[in-house]
C-alpha cells in the first residue's frame, strides 16, 4: 500500500492517525521535530506489525522541507500527506509576545504551506494523491483568546479552499477538517482550557476522519457528530 505522510505525529491526533493508518496496512512516515515521540509511535506500530519511518524536521524552515521531502520521495511510494502539526499561544492579543505570534504563523501557515508545497509536484506525477490539512474548528469562527491561532486556522482555510479550486481537474484530492477541542498535549502549559475532560478524544477523531474522507472536500467534526 501507498504510505502516509504525517507531521506532528509524535502526539495527539497525529499519533492517533499514525496508529489507525498503520493497521489498515499503510507504511507511515512519522514527521516531527523531536524523536524521542516519533520513535514511540514507530515502536507501536511495530509491535503491531506496521511499518513507520522517522524523518526529524521544523517544517517552519522551507530548506529542511524540502531537503527532508526529497529523502522521502526517493525512499519511499507516497499516496498521502496530512498537514496535522500545529502549535497554539492563548490570551488575549496584548499578551502575546512577537515570538510566540511569528512561531503560530511559521508553523501552522508556513509549515502547511511549504510541506505541500514540497510534495505537491510528486503527488502531479501519480493516477491519484490525497493532501489532508487538520485545521480545527478555529478556522470557521472567531474565539476569545485565541485572535493570532484563529487568523492562522483561517489562513489555512483559504489556502485549502483554493487548493480545491486549483487542483479540481487533477487526480489530487484536497480535505480540510475542521474538529473541536480534543484532549491532547496541544493544550498542556496552558490554563485556556479549564475543564480537559469535556474535549473529543483524538482516537474518536481519528476514526472519523479515515471513515470519512474520501471524496469530501471539506469535512467538520463536532461532539454531535460523535455521540
Amino acid at each position: 500500500m501507498e504510505a502516509i505522510v504525517i507531521t506532528g505525529a509524535g502526539t495527539g491526533l497525529g499519533k492517533q492517525l499514525a496508529l489507525k493508518y498503520a493497521k489498515k496496512g499503510h507504511p507511515i512516515i512519522l514527521m516531527g521535530r523531536r524523536e524521542y515521540p516519533l520513535f514511540a509511535v514507530k515502536q507501536e506500530i511495530e509491535a503491531n506489525e506496521g511499518q513507520a519511518f522517522i524523518y526529524t524536521l521544523d517544517i517552519r524552515s522551507y530548506e529542511d522541507v524540502c531537503q527532508v521531502s526529497a529523502q522521502i520521495i526517493q525512499q519511499h511510494k507516497i499516496g498521502c500527506l496530512i498537514n496535522n502539526a500545529g502549535i497554539g499561544h492563548f490570551g488575549s492579543l496584548a499578551s502575546l509576545t512577537c515570538e510566540q505570534i511569528h512561531e503560530m504563523i511559521e508553523t501552522n501557515v508556513c509549515g502547511t504551506i511549504y510541506m505541500t508545497k514540497a510534495f505537491l509536484p510528486y503527488f502531479q506525477t501519480l493516477p491519484k494523491a490525497k493532501i489532508i490539512n487538520i485545521i480545527s474548528t478555529a478556522g470557521l469562527r472567531g474565539k476569545v483568546n485565541e485572535s493570532v491561532y484563529v487568523a492562522t486556522k483561517f489562513a489555512v482555510r483559504g489556502f485549502t479552499e483554493s487548493l480545491v479550486k486549483e487542483l479540481e481537474n487533477t487526480p489530487i484530492s484536497i480535505t480540510a477538517v475542521y474538529m473541536g477541542g480534543m484532549d491532547t498535549p496541544f493544550w498542556e502549559g496552558t490554563d485556556h482550557i479549564q475543564d480537559r475532560s469535556r474535549l473529543l478524544p483524538p482516537e474518536q477523531i481519528a476514526e472519523y476522519i479515515i471513515q470519512n474522507e474520501n471524496g469530501q472536500a471539506e469535512m467538520i467534526i463536532e461532539s454531535n457528530k460523535l455521540l
